[in-house]
C-alpha cells in the first residue's frame, strides 16, 4: 500500500511505493544518506566516489526501448533533492514484503544470489542486486536458450571495442555489474546468479511499470540557512539564474560534484540541477553534424547513436562503469576541464565543437580552442554547455586506446584517439587527413599536431608504409608534457603513445581475427 509523509506540493520522492518528503533535508545531502536516514539501510557507503556500487539503487528514467527503464545509479553521488518527483526502488523494495499471514518472497535476483552463494559478508550484495535488477528488466535482453541447447557465453569484445559485451545464455550483459565490487565472495557465483535469471513473470509490477511514462520533471527548491538547491523548469530560467549568480554550481549526473561533496566537503551556496531539461537532452543526426545534448547520459548517447559514430562507440564502454555512465554526461565531462577526462580526446579527434549558451545568446566554439589551461576554458561566467556537435562526414578509420591499471572502471593514465581518412591508390593507400588527440599528457587534452603533420600524405599500406608509421609513432611519443605520478611515469606514458599508433596500424592493415564464442 502506498503511504506518504510529504505535505502536498512539497519536495518528495516515491521510494518503494511510498511518498517520502524531503522537507528539512540539507541541500547537499546525498540520496544514500537520506535513504539510510529513513531506515532503508540496504544501500551502503563503500568508497563514496562511485567506484564500488554498494550504494546502487533503481530510478525510473525515460527509456530508449521502453517508455520507462529502471536505471541503476550511485546513490552516494546523487543529491537527494535531485530525486524530487521521481520514483526510486531500493533493495528493500524488491520482492514481496512480509504481511499478515505471509512470509513475503524474494525477488528473482535475490533468490538466485541466495541459492548460488553470491553473498558472503553481504555488504555489497544489495548494490549488486539493484544493478542486476536493472539489467534483468532491460528491454531487449535476449531470450533464454532452449532447455535442450548447450548454453554458451558470448564474449564479443576486442582490442578496438573492449566493452562490446559479455553476455550469458539469457542475454545478461555482465557490464551491468562492472561498477560493483565484491571483496570476499568472488565473482563466479555472482555471475552464475546473473546468468540463471529468466524473464520477469507476467505479474511483475516493476516490469509492467516500464510501459507507462516516467515521472515528469518537476521544478524543485530545497534550501536551508547555508545553501539552496534549485531545479528550474526551463533552460531559459537556468540561464537567467546563472547570469545573476554565476557562482552557481551546475550539476547533471553529479558524478564529479558528488565526489567533491563526499570527500572534500564541498558545500556551494547554490546548486542548479540541469539533468532533466529537455533542451539539453536532445540527440539529432543531421546532414552536416550530429548534435548531442550536454545533459544526455552516456548510456543514452550510446543507445541512441547505436554505433553511428564509431569512435564514440569505442570510447563509451571504456568510460568508467555502467553505473557511472547512467548519470555521467558529455557536458559534465568537458565542463570540468579535466586533462584526464576520456571524452575530450575522442571529441577532439572528431573535430567536435561545443555550443555555449547564456542569457544573451549562443556561440559555437571548436573544442580544439575550448581548453585554455588546467581545468580552465573559454566558457565565460553565465555560460553553460548546451550541446556537443560532431561534424559529418566522419573519418573512415577511428580508434580509442585507453591505458589504465584496470581495463574497465578506472581513470586513464593516458588516452589516445585516432580519426584518419585513408585514400586508396594504385600502389597502396595513403593518409589523406589525420586527427590524433591525447589525454593525460598535458595540462589539457591536446591535439597531437606534429603527429598529424607526419601522418598526412604518408603511406598507410604498400611500400614504405611500415617506415612511415614507425617514424610518425616516434613523433607521437614526444607529444605533450607527460609527468610522473601515481598512475604512471612520464616515460611509460610516452612509450604508450608511440605504441598506440603502431597497434592501430597493425590492427587495420594486418589479418583480422574473428571474435570467438566460448562454451
Amino acid at each position: 500500500m502506498t503511504t506518504t509523509d510529504a505535505a502536498a506540493g512539497a519536495p518528495a520522492v516515491t521510494v518503494n511505493g511510498s511518498l517520502l518528503g524531503l522537507a528539512g533535508t540539507p541541500p547537499a545531502t546525498t540520496a544514500l544518506d537520506w535513504l539510510r536516514g529513513r531506515g532503508l539501510t540496504g544501500a551502503k557507503e563503500g568508497c563514496a566516489e562511485g567506484e564500488c556500487g554498494a550504494c546502487s539503487v533503481l530510478v525510473a528514467r525515460p527509456g530508449t526501448d521502453a517508455a520507462t527503464e529502471w536505471t541503476a545509479l550511485n546513490a552516494c553521488l546523487v543529491p537527494a533533492a535531485a530525486l524530487d518527483g521521481q520514483e526510486v526502488v531500493t533493495a528493500e523494495g524488491l520482492g514481496t514484503a512480509p504481511g499478515p499471514g505471509t512470509a513475503g518472497a524474494l525477488h528473482p535476483v535475490q533468490q538466485e544470489m541466495a541459492v548460488r552463494g553470491g553473498s558472503q559478508c553481504g555488504y555489497c550484495t544489495p548494490g549488486f542486486v539493484c544493478s542486476m535488477a536493472a539489467e534483468y528488466y532491460r528491454p531487449g535482453r535476449t531470450a533464454l536458450v532452449a532447455e535442450d541447447e548447450q548454453p554458451c557465453v558470448e564474449r564479443s569484445g576486442s582490442d578496438e571495442h573492449p566493452g562490446a559485451g559479455e553476455h550469458g545464455p539469457n542475454g545478461f550483459d555482465l557490464h551491468a555489474i562492472g561498477g560493483n565490487l565484491c571483496r570476499c565472495t568472488g565473482y563466479r557465483p555472482i555471475r552464475d546468479a546473473a546468468y540463471a535469471l529468466g524473464r520477469p513473470p507476467a505479474d511483475d509490477a516493476l516490469a509492467a511499470r516500464s510501459a507507462a511514462p516516467p515521472p515528469a520533471p518537476v521544478a524543485t527548491r530545497l534550501a536551508d540557512d547555508e545553501a539552496e538547491f534549485l531545479r528550474p523548469a526551463s533552460l531559459a530560467e537556468v540561464l537567467d539564474i546563472i547570469a545573476s549568480r554565476p557562482e552557481a554550481m551546475l550539476v547533471a549526473g553529479s558524478t564529479d560534484w558528488g565526489v567533491e561533496v563526499n570527500l572534500r566537503g564541498a558545500r556551494p551556496p547554490l546548486v542548479v540541477a540541469i539533468d532533466r531539461l529537455e533542451e539539453l537532452r536532445a540527440l539529432e543526426v543531421g546532414e552536416r553534424h550530429v548534435e548531442i545534448g550536454a545533459a544526455l547520459s552516456l548510456t543514452d548517447v550510446e543507445r541512441r547513436l547505436a554505433g553511428r559514430v564509431p569512435l564514440l562507440a569505442a570510447l563509451i564502454p571504456q568510460f568508467a562503469s555502467r553505473l557511472i555512465r547512467n548519470g555521467a554526461t558529455l557536458g559534465g565531462n568537458l565542463g570540468t576541464g579535466s586533462p584526464i577526462g576520456d571524452a575530450a580526446p575522442a571529441l577532439l579527434a572528431l573535430d567536435a565543437s561545443v555550443v555555449l549558451a547564456s542569457a544573451s545568446g549562443e556561440r559555437e566554439v571548436a573544442l580544439a580552442e575550448y581548453f585554455t589551461g588546467y581545468r580552465t576554458s573559454v566558457r565565460e561566467r553565465g555560460e553553460l554547455i548546451r550541446a556537443v556537435r560532431v561534424p559529418l562526414p566522419l573519418a573512415g578509420t577511428t580508434a580509442f586506446h585507453k591505458i589504465a591499471k584496470r581495463r574497465f572502471d578506472d581513470i586513464s593514465s593516458v588516452s589516445i584517439a585516432f580519426a584518419l581518412d585513408i585514400e586508396d591508390g594504385p600502389d597502396g593507400s595513403r593518409v589523406r587527413r589525420a586527427r590524433v588527440a591525447l589525454g593525460g599528457v598535458a595540462s589539457t587534452p591536446v591535439r597531437a599536431l606534429a603527429t598529424e603533420e607526419a601522418l598526412t600524405g604518408a603511406p598507410w599500406t604498400g611500400e614504405g608504409s611500415e617506415d612511415a608509421v614507425r617514424a610518425a609513432a616516434a613523433v607521437l611519443a614526444t607529444e605533450g608534457t607527460p609527468l610522473d605520478d601515481h598512475r604512471a611515469s612520464a616515460g611509460y606514458r610516452s612509450a604508450m603513445l608511440g605504441q598506440a599508433l603502431r597497434k592501430l596500424h597493425a590492427h587495420e592493415t594486418g589479418p583480422r581475427e574473428t571474435a570467438g564464442v566460448g562454451a
